[in-house]
Formats: C-alpha cells, sequence, structure tokens
C-alpha cells in the first residue's frame, strides 16, 4: 500500500508545492510514523531524504516544524524503548536524531522554537549517547542504524545553535565517554564523528582545562579498567575506541590551530596507551 507520500519523490517542483498544500499534515504525520521503519529503502531513501527535501525546499509550515522538534526528544522518539533491548527501536531513536539535526539546523535561521523552546529540545537532547545501549552500525537486512554516529551529528549541531547552553557541554563529554565502554569496537567511523563534536566545540569559548580534566578522566578510566580486570577484551575494546577517538581528536584540535595545551595532552595519552 502506498503512502501519501511517497508519490512526492516522483514529483517536480510545483507538483509537490501543489500536493503539500493539500497534504501537508498527513505528509507529516505519515512521516513520523515511518521514521524508524526497520527496512533500509524506506527509513534512509525515503524517509529521511524525503523529510530534509520537504524542509529545505520550505513546504512545512514553522508551526509544523516547531512541534516535530518538540515532539522528538521524547520517549516515542529519540527515547523509544531505549531501555528495554527492543531491536528495532535503535532505528527510530537514530533517524530521530537525524531529524533533529535538520530541525536545528533550520532553526538556527528561520527560529521557529522560542529559545526556551530550543534550549528544552537540546536539554532533552543531551542525554542521548549516554542511555542509548544498542550501537550496531550497519544491521544486515536493514541497513544503518548508527545510533552513536547520528547522535554525534546531533551533538555537534547542538554546539552551533544559537541557544545552545555551555552547561549542556559537559553532559555531552560525558555522552562520549560512555559510548567507549557499550562493549564493542566501532568499526564505522564513530570516532570521526564522535570528534566533530569537539571540532564545534574548540570554535567556541569553552575553557580548554575543561577538555584538559575530560581527556585525563577517560585515560584514568582506562586505567583502573586495567587495573580492576587485567588485560581482558572488554579493556581491549574500550582501549581501542578510546586511542582511536583520540586520534582522531588530535588531527581535529592540530588542523583547528586552537586548543594546543589540549593537544598536547592528547598526544601524550596517545604515545603512552599506544604501546602496552
Amino acid at each position: 500500500m502506498t503512502t501519501i507520500y511517497e508519490p512526492l519523490l516522483q514529483m517536480d517542483s510545483l507538483q509537490r508545492e501543489q500536493h503539500m498544500q493539500m497534504h501537508r499534515e498527513e505528509v507529516l504525520t505519515e512521516l513520523l510514523q515511518h521514521i524508524g521503519s526497520a527496512n533500509e529503502e524506506h527509513h534512509d531513501k525515503i524517509v529521511y531524504r524525503l523529510f530534509g527535501e520537504l524542509m529545505t525546499e520550505g513546504l512545512f509550515l514553522t508551526e509544523q516544524l516547531a512541534r516535530t522538534a518538540l515532539l522528538l526528544p521524547t520517549k516515542d522518539y529519540l527515547f523509544k524503548n531505549i531501555a528495554n533491548g527492543d531491536a528495532d527501536s535503535v532505528f527510530t531513536r537514530s533517524f530521530s536524531a537525524l531529524w533533529l539535526v535538520y530541525l536545528l539546523y533550520y532553526d538556527g535561521q528561520l527560529s521557529f522554537l522560542t529559545p526556551e523552546e530550543a534550549q528544552f529540545v537540546m536539554t532533552e537532547a543531551s542525554r542521548y549517547l549516554e542511555r542509548e545501549q544498542d550501537v550496531r552500525g550497519f544491521v544486515e537486512g536493514q541497513g544503518w542504524a548508527h545510533s552513536v554516529a547520528h547522535g554525534a551529528d546531533l551533538f555537534a549541531m547542538m554546539i552551533t545553535h544559537p541557544h545552545f547552553q555551555p552547561q549542556l557541554v559537559p553532559v555531552i563529554l560525558q555522552g562520549i565517554k560512555v559510548t567507549f565502554w557499550k562493549g564493542t569496537v566501532y568499526a564505522n567511523e564513530e570516532e570521526d564523528r564522535l570528534a566533530q563534536i569537539f571540532e564545534q566545540l574548540v570554535k567556541t569559548d569553552f575553557p580548554e582545562e575543561v577538555c584538559i580534566e575530560w581527556v585525563e578522566q577517560v585515560f584514568d578510566k582506562l586505567a583502573l579498567q586495567r587495573e580492576n580486570e587485567g588485560y581482558t577484551m572488554r579493556f581491549f575494546d574500550a582501549r581501542m575506541n578510546v586511542l582511536r577517538f583520540m586520534r582522531a581528536l588530535y588531527f581535529t584540535l592540530k588542523f583547528s590551530h586552537k586548543m594546543p595545551q589540549l593537544q598536547g595532552v592528547v598526544s601524550i595519552f596517545i604515545g603512552k596507551w599506544t604501546k602496552l
């Protein structure tokens, strides 16, 4: 059965505009219903793509965009079944994060959210990576879940938003740190996406000493794990994640020419932990 939004993929711009004038609310409702479809073609190449195109073309009302932004960082979308291990719900959570990237980007230009609403969205979303347990990348037969990468994209976008509050940075940094100990070794460039958060952070006036303290805490946790567990696979998995991220962070800092002290600290720790 064809949804009301699928014909939009084949329409030209005039046909799309006419269709959306008549069915704007129904299209948005059905897109939200299928945001986490466990079908790669649907959730990625149709729903996500189409939502982005319709937003870029200005075919949603700003009221609809605001309502969607406030809806997504909730238990029905970004946090859907996040604690109960439902395998398919990760697609809803992960693609809710990507939709929020779009929404926060355009809100930065159009201001369809009030400052208080934007801060609410970002405060709620800031806990996502810390709470997410399903960190699979590509899922055979279902496509990309990629929750860590999509969460990182969201956090990086949040930092660029004009109403971002600096007090959320420690929450975001905690979310990054927790991802290193999720019980897997990342293999789909998650470390590069996480480093993009710092790429945005270094453009702000956030204190460099706080970032240095965070790096030290990450390696302190790794050292404590080795002390308590020895050279277990869990330890080596975490060490691999930390080192890959820190290498990505090092080059991010090197190319930005900012936070030189942090760059030096990262370099020292990489050298110390590369060989055991």
